[in-house]
């Protein structure tokens, strides 16, 4: 999985410091070797007023401790389309060290976008990467939500991507 984020600063504009988040794209990605859609990239603008957001590697100590409500601040949920009904799916992956499959999260610590001591309104791009196919399903339409934690604990509004139909075995 990959993040990558532009930050654009501009004095003349002001926004709330809540953060504020947008869909733009989701792009599936083809594995060659297998002929599936495992992976997309998910597009996504966003906007904060005191440009807060992002948590720097040693970000570990409460409330951001491993395991915590704020460990991560980019929050994906997935959804498989289940008989006309949008349901809530763990995903998960095999795990060749004990021979069983373990939940993956899709959920991820987006990096500091503005040193610490800087206060000022910020908007960009995320770009990331993840995992898109389960392989416990039968169902080839999904869905994701995304949301967005400031380090002030402010939560973004939720998105929702389009329908999105995988290529499956």
């Amino acid at each position: 999985m990959f993040f990558t984020g532009l930050v654009s600063c501009r004095k003349f504009e002001e926004y709330p410091p809540q953060p504020y988040i947008e869909f733009r794209d989701f792009t599936l990605l083809m594995n060659q070797q297998t002929g599936i859609t495992d992976k997309g990239v998910l597009r996504v603008f966003y906007r904060d007023g005191d440009g807060d957001l992002g948590l720097e590697q040693g970000d570990t100590l409460p409330p951001f401790e491993s395991g915590g409500d704020y460990y991560y601040n980019l929050i994906i949920n997935y959804f498989e389309i289940q008989k006309g009904q949008r349901t809530l799916v763990p995903l998960v992956t095999w795990n060749n060290t004990t021979q069983q499959y373990d939940t993956l999260s899709l959920n991820a610590r987006m990096p500091l976008l503005l040193p610490r001591n800087q206060r000022k309104s910020i908007q960009g791009i995320i770009d990331y990467e993840l995992f898109v196919y389960n392989p416990l399903s039968t169902y080839d339409t999904i869905q994701f939500s995304v949301q967005i934690i400031d380090r002030s604990l402010q939560m973004s509004n939720e998105v929702i991507t389009p329908l999105i139909v995988l290529v499956k075995p």
